[in-house]
């Protein structure tokens, strides 16, 4: 085999079928949670030979403006929707947002959602970085989050999903319990890390309204059928084994006027279904990790 071609080896090989049994609290059947993207974009970032931050020239006005109807508008609306329908956030930050807008994280803390990273920026990549580089961004997520809502973030999400071939292995060592970076699974499993553990928690690019409404051009409506279908089926499949449901969810999309109230149906009928724990990311790895020894990899 070619060199580079093989598994990378991030985690055991698990069948679907042939696993040991989930089972949520209360005799659920599905886990659901749900990820706002609370992010902050810089109009003029710096450059990353990597990648661009931005497609269009310097000042992109209209990609950042667009963005900053997350902040301003969007995420109140979608927040009172998920309040309303008891639905707590599990918050993929930029945690630059705590010093930028910090009443957009004191609104997500004052409702009782927890908080993990998403880098400090999301322009600002973690291709090319050095270990210290790393090292430093993971430190200052920790520090900033507990100084602005006195929680100790246990997840991570990459900012803008980069990443480099250290940072499982330095999120395990610094405490953290899971990543949301595998998209590989409808259930959480173990994370093959140098030391520690670290577990997958099930984060979906295929319902993440980025995707629905930027690469898969679907209308309001369309995007909520795909949620009740992707509910429907792992609440189904659950019964066997407890499933994971992720929503990852931006303001400035989901948020749109013209977009809530599909989306809000969506909110009404997995609260009224009965088979749905509606949780947060973190009780589900804690849920998880209490339930399961660490897997080794074979």
């Amino acid at each position: 085999m070619q060199e580079g071609a093989a598994d990378p080896g991030l985690y055991p090989f698990r069948p679907y079928r042939n696993r040991p049994k989930i089972e949520w609290p209360n005799g659920k059947t599905v886990a659901v949670w749900v990820s706002p993207n609370l992010e902050f974009y810089e109009l003029d970032p710096p450059a990353n030979p990597h990648r661009k931050s931005w497609t269009k020239p310097h000042p992109d006005v209209v990609g950042y403006g667009h963005r900053d109807y997350a902040n301003r508008a969007g995420h109140w609306r979608m927040a009172d929707a998920m309040t309303k329908y008891g639905f707590p956030g599990s918050v993929s930050l930029s945690v630059a947002l705590c010093n930028h807008i910090p009443e957009v994280v004191e609104d997500a803390n004052a409702r009782g959602w927890e908080f993990f990273s998403h880098g400090i920026y999301n322009t600002r990549y973690s291709y090319g970085m050095d270990e210290a580089q790393e090292r430093a961004i993971i430190e200052d997520s920790i520090r900033t989050v507990r100084d602005a809502t006195g929680q100790t973030i246990k997840g991570w999400l990459a900012p803008a999903l980069t990443h480099t071939p250290r940072t499982l292995d330095l999120l395990a060592e610094y405490g953290f319990d899971y990543t949301c970076d595998l998209y590989h699974d409808d259930q959480p499993g173990d994370v093959n890390v140098a030391s520690g553990r670290l577990i997958s928690m099930p984060y979906s690019l295929e319902v993440n309204d980025h995707y629905g409404f930027f690469v898969y051009n679907m209308s309001p409506r369309e995007y909520a059928d795909t949620l009740i279908r992707q509910y429907e089926r792992l609440a189904a499949e659950g019964s066997a084994s407890g499933t994971v449901m992720c929503i990852p969810l931006h303001s400035y999309l989901i948020g749109q006027p013209h977009r809530i109230g599909p989306f809000e149906e969506v909110l009404r009928h997995i609260a009224a279904d009965g088979r749905a724990w509606i949780t947060r990311s973190g009780d589900i790895a804690d849920h998880y990790m209490r339930s399961f020894v660490k897997e080794v990899a074979a």
